[in-house]
């Protein structure tokens, strides 16, 4: 069972922020995230982390009306997070839904770009790949399986994403309100695509703009061999849903 705070608006923006073990980052990214403007709220999503990242927030929500927690019992998954804070923010009115690592890897200073691009826009990605190659201190291998895994599903899907896989977002409310999220069930690059296919599939405006990603400093990856595998078959899935013209 989920616990779920009632929020006390009002902002225009919900940033969104799985956790999981994250107690080391966290108070920087909450920082920072504020400081962009005082019309942004954050929701961090906590998946029951053995760090007690979830017990330290709730120290921090004593002193920050505009942070807010969903509290989960277990491990349960990105996508399933993002969900879950997604529900949230259309419950509870916000204009402007942010997707967020929290692991520093996504700087907070961008939110006032994806605000900008999102006015005509109805999904705004922060993209790796749109000019050149922006990422720091990854190793070679997963920077070429991150690279050609957004390949494979432009390839595939004829999706016009460069970083089909890329976890730094920004969704106008209506277009989360055109998608049936009870339906959304994959996690880690997976959700990424999905969520991105949705918003395509539906003719809605997809804008990128540059980032600039920064591999985590403290923590470790969440990556496995079992989200890559689940993207590789998403993507098929999607490609044969395109062409039934049914929704996934």
């Amino acid at each position: 069972m989920t616990t779920e705070p009632q929020a006390a608006l009002k902002s225009d923006a919900l940033v969104i922020i799985p956790t999981y073990n994250e107690r080391e980052n966290i108070d920087e990214v909450i920082d920072l995230v504020l400081e962009q403007s005082g019309r942004i709220d954050i929701l961090i999503v906590d998946d029951n982390s053995p760090d007690k990242t979830a017990e330290h927030i709730k120290n921090r929500q004593t002193q920050e009306s505009r942070l807010h927690m969903i509290q989960r019992p277990g491990k349960m998954g990105l996508g399933s997070a993002y969900i879950e804070g997604f529900k949230y923010a259309l419950r509870n009115g916000y204009s402007f839904i942010f997707e967020m690592d929290a692991d520093l890897s996504h700087d907070p200073r961008e939110i006032p770009n994806f605000l900008t691009a999102i006015q005509d826009a109805d999904l705004v990605i922060g993209s790796r790949y749109i000019e050149g190659v922006n990422v720091v201190n990854w190793p070679l291998s997963r920077l070429l399986l991150s690279y050609f895994a957004s390949v494979y599903v432009r390839s595939v899907t004829g999706m016009p994403v460069r970083d089909a896989t890329g976890g730094y977002k920004c969704f106008r409310r209506e277009t989360l309100e055109t998608i049936d999220l009870d339906r959304i069930h994959s996690n880690g690059y997976s959700f990424q695509i999905e969520m991105n296919w949705h918003v395509w599939r539906r003719g809605l405006r997809i804008r990128e703009i540059p980032i600039i990603f920064v591999d985590r400093r403290v923590g470790q990856s969440k990556m496995s061999k079992a989200i890559v595998r689940e993207a590789i078959w998403l993507v098929w899935k999607l490609y044969f849903a395109g062409l039934r013209q049914r929704p996934v």
